[in-house]
C-alpha cells in the first residue's frame, strides 16, 4: 500500500469551532454523503472534580478532504445514565450506513475503582441526518463475557453479503501496578457476526491478529475496507507499559490482510503508513486510531498523532495498492 501524507487536517487547539472542542479530536471516523463527507470524533470535557469526560463531536469536510465547510453545534449523543456502561464518556463512535438508516457503534466507558475503566459496545440510531443519535437502549449490545472478561470496544461494522462483521477489541487481563507504573490493559482484536446489528454471533477469546511485540501487545481501533477481492485492515497496537511518554513503545499503525474475513495475514511493512522521521512533526511520536474509507472514488485513512490525538488528527490518501 502507497499512501501520500496530506498532513494534519484539523487541530482543535487552533480551529476553535465550538466552546466545548478545545483539545482532543480522537478517533476520526466518517460518514460520507452525496456532497460533502462528516468526521465524527472523541472529545473532552472535565466534571466537576477535574477528571476527563469523553464527548462526541463532528466536523463536516468536502469530498476531497481539503476544507472545513461546517461543524457540530448541539450534543450529538448524549453521556448515559447514571451506573450504566457509558455513563462517563463515548470513545470512539463508529457511524454505519445501513440502506436509508443511520446507526453508530458506540465504545462506552465507566470509571472504576481498582482499575481505571470498564467499556462496553452500544447501538444508536439518527433521525436527522447524523446530527444526532438516540440510543436503542441504555445497555450494551456487547460486553464484557466469560472468556472476554473485560474492556470490549472499539466495534467498527462493515456488511458484506447480507451479514454485519463486526471488528472490535476485547480485554484478556489488566496487569497490577508496579512502583513505576500503573494498572495496565491488554487488549486483542475478534470479530463478531449479526444479521440483525443487535445479537452477535462471535468465536470468545479468538484473536484474529497476531501478536509483533510480545503476548501483551494492546491492538486497538480495526478498521477495514474491501479493495477489488482483498479485505485490508489497519490498527494501532502498543506495548503494554511505558507508551505514555516513550515514543519507542507507543502506538504506530498495523496491517493485516484477508482473502475470506476469517484468516488474516500480518504484514506491517506492507501497510506503507509509519511516523515521521522529523522529530517536530505531529505524528513523530505516535500513530493511532485509524479510520479508512472511500469518497469521491479515492480512499483515506484518517489517523491521530501525538499524545493521542490531543491536537487533532490528519489524513493520508492512498496511491496505489
Amino acid at each position: 500500500m502507497i499512501w501520500k501524507k496530506k498532513g494534519k487536517f484539523f487541530d482543535p487547539t487552533i480551529d476553535k469551532l465550538a466552546n466545548h472542542i478545545v483539545e482532543f479530536a480522537q478517533s476520526p471516523q466518517t460518514i460520507v454523503f452525496d456532497d460533502f463527507i462528516r468526521v465524527y470524533f472523541s472529545t473532552r470535557t472535565r466534571d466537576e472534580k477535574g477528571a476527563y469526560l469523553s464527548h462526541i463531536a463532528y466536523i463536516d469536510v468536502d469530498l476531497n478532504f481539503e476544507k472545513i465547510i461546517d461543524f457540530s453545534k448541539k450534543e450529538v449523543i448524549g453521556l448515559g445514565h447514571l451506573g450504566t456502561f457509558d455513563e462517563h464518556g463515548i470513545f470512539p463512535i463508529s457511524p454505519f450506513k445501513d440502506e436509508d438508516k443511520l446507526y453508530a457503534f458506540t465504545c462506552g466507558w465507566n470509571r472504576r475503582i481498582s482499575v481505571p475503566v470498564e467499556t462496553g459496545i452500544g447501538l444508536a440510531i439518527s433521525n436527522d441526518n447524523g446530527a444526532t443519535f438516540q440510543r436503542i437502549g441504555k445497555g450494551p449490545i456487547l460486553a464484557s463475557s466469560l472468556l472476554e472478561p473485560v474492556l470490549v470496544g472499539d466495534g467498527f461494522v462493515q456488511k458484506y453479503e447480507e451479514i454485519y462483521h463486526m471488528w472490535y477489541i476485547f480485554g484478556t487481563k489488566w496487569i497490577p501496578e508496579t512502583e513505576n507504573e500503573p494498572v495496565a490493559r491488554v487488549y486483542k482484536i475478534g470479530h463478531a457476526t449479526s444479521t440483525d446489528m443487535i445479537n452477535w454471533t462471535k468465536e470468545e477469546g479468538k484473536q484474529i491478529v497476531s501478536d509483533i511485540l510480545n503476548e501483551n501487545e494492546c491492538q486497538a481501533l480495526p478498521t477495514v475496507i474491501k479493495i477489488k477481492d482483498t479485505y485490508h485492515m489497519y490498527f494501532c497496537f502498543r506495548e503494554a507499559t511505558d507508551f505514555r511518554k516513550n515514543p519507542e513503545r507507543g502506538y504506530r499503525l498495523g496491517y493485516a490482510t484477508s482473502k475470506d474475513l476469517i484468516n488474516w495475514n500480518r504484514d506491517d511493512e506492507k501497510g506503507g503508513l509509519f511516523k515521521s522521521q522529523k522529530v517536530s512533526d505531529w505524528d513523530s511520536e505516535m500513530m493511532c486510531y485509524p479510520h479508512i474509507f472511500t469518497a469521491n472514488e479515492k480512499v483515506f485513512l484518517l489517523y491521530n498523532g501525538n499524545e493521542f490525538g490531543k491536537f487533532g488528527f490528519g489524513v493520508a490518501e492512498l496511491i496505489s495498492e
